[in-house]
């Protein structure tokens, strides 16, 4: 989510069902390991972006993590 305000960008985590949060994940450590490889060889124009992302990857897994009890409730 490019550009997106912070508080969009959370309530858009906070509506996505769980299958589209672990795409997101993914997308996000692909986005880290691009990041990374740029800065290694200098090609990263802005060196905030991979804190920018570090911050994504938490949120998401914050959101996952959230859900983890809700869901293991469910199953008894």
């Amino acid at each position: 989510m490019r550009r997106m305000k912070l508080a969009q960008y959370r309530k858009h985590l906070q509506e996505s069902p769980t299958a589209e949060l672990r795409r997101m994940l993914e997308e996000e450590r692909k986005n880290l390991f691009m990041a990374r490889r740029d800065s290694a060889t200098k090609q990263l124009e802005n060196p905030m972006r991979i804190r920018q992302i570090r911050k994504n990857i938490a949120r998401i897994l914050t959101m996952l993590r959230e859900r983890e009890p809700e869901s293991a409730e469910a199953r008894k």
